[in-house]
């Protein structure tokens, strides 16, 4: 009672004017204050989709038949499919699998037709890349009233005694490089990314910022060494500890987890380096651009929201409306999460995971 019956609403009123003045002058936090919640907005309400449609689906049509072109013409129609190509072979779809040039490959087999008249009950065979079985679920679900509304339509007259539901007919499916759809096999390993895109960015832009505030930046630079050597040397040792937060989260995976390690350690750590590399690189530009150590923390979280939401680690990347895969190609993210999965589910080498390499080279010299 005696705090409040000396407060002076004056004095109160003051310091919430200075406040206000305060943030006013900061322009970097103000524009955060409108900034986020609009990003926010957006991303949610327009960008992020766990219900992707139109995907890539390449096909291997070893029959032509009406039958055969019914199913292609509805599958064209699909939301859910779209229809990229043609591949000559099993191979050369399954390294289009593994590039993740296509989502689905559809494999209609020889003698599709003649098996159905005979009253068989063929199958054709539908490949997904179930690294992210989200991306996939409702697209194989889709699959049963795409083969109901063929039997409907091309099943009449003479053969009408072969469309009884279900479909004379069926697709099976083979979930590649995830067959159990359990989710932690897509997650566990893109939280290597995530980790690191948070740690090495803030760590750097603090350090840096800190000492810049402490002064003891101005006392580096004035002894016998020159810049380049002091940012060098700053920024190995964070190198260093991103090595070794990867080595943890590599073992995690493996041991808590039971993630499946297909590919090569060595491209892991080779691609685990570019892209700390070039976490550091967004680091030092903060730090270069924040004036003290709050704007720095500001800055990161500015960098780091639409790293996690573009980049295809909590929602289906191509979910997202163009627009915002353009932005998503652009993080060093979005290609780091897909050479880390290919690398530990898929086992692909450094041609097929080129592609993904060159965008973080690029951004870390830009």
């Amino acid at each position: 009672m005696m705090f409040f019956s000396k407060a002076s609403f004056s004095r109160w009123w003051s310091m919430v004017v200075k406040e206000f003045l305060q943030l006013k002058r900061d322009r970097l936090t103000f524009g955060m204050i409108v900034g986020i919640p609009i990003i926010q907005l957006t991303l949610f309400g327009y960008a992020i989709n766990s219900d992707p449609k139109h995907m890539p689906t390449g096909l291997i049509i070893e029959d032509h038949s009406e039958i055969t072109r019914t199913i292609i013409a509805t599958l064209k129609t699909s939301e859910y499919f779209d229809i990229v190509g043609e591949f000559a072979d099993e191979s050369s779809a399954s390294r289009a699998l593994a590039r993740g040039d296509v989502q689905f490959v559809i494999n209609i087999p020889p003698d599709f037709t003649k098996h159905l008249l005979r009253g068989e009950r063929p199958a054709l065979l539908i490949e997904a890349d179930a690294t992210d079985p989200t991306a996939t679920a409702m697209a194989l679900s889709s699959v049963n009233s795409v083969l109901e509304y063929v039997a409907r339509k091309d099943l009449t007259g003479p053969l009408q005694h072969l469309a009884p539901a279900p479909a004379p007919f069926e697709a099976r499916v083979h979930r590649l490089y995830n067959p159990e759809a359990n989710t932690h096999f897509n997650i566990v390993p893109g939280l290597m990314g995530v980790i690191l895109t948070m740690m090495m960015v803030l760590m750097t832009g603090l350090a840096i910022t800190r000492e810049r505030e402490r002064g003891t930046m101005e006392n580096l630079l004035a002894m016998p060494v020159k810049p380049l050597e002091v940012m060098a040397g700053k920024i190995v040792p964070y190198i260093a500890i991103g090595l070794v937060q990867a080595s943890i989260i590599l073992v995690a995976a493996r041991i808590m987890f039971g993630i499946p390690f297909f590919g090569s350690i060595f491209l892991l750590y080779f691609a685990a380096l570019i892209f700390v590399a070039a976490n550091l690189m967004v680091g030092i530009t903060i730090s270069s651009l924040a004036k003290n150590q709050l704007q720095a923390m500001q800055m990161t979280f500015f960098f780091f929201l639409p790293n996690i939401l573009l980049s295809g680690f909590m929602f289906p990347f191509r979910g997202m409306p163009q627009w915002a895969q353009v932005i998503g190609n652009v993080l060093p993210l979005t290609h780091f999460n897909r050479i880390v999965r290919g690398i530990f589910l898929k086992g692909i080498g450094f041609t097929d995971l080129w592609p993904q390499i060159w965008p973080m080279l690029l951004f870390s010299w830009s």
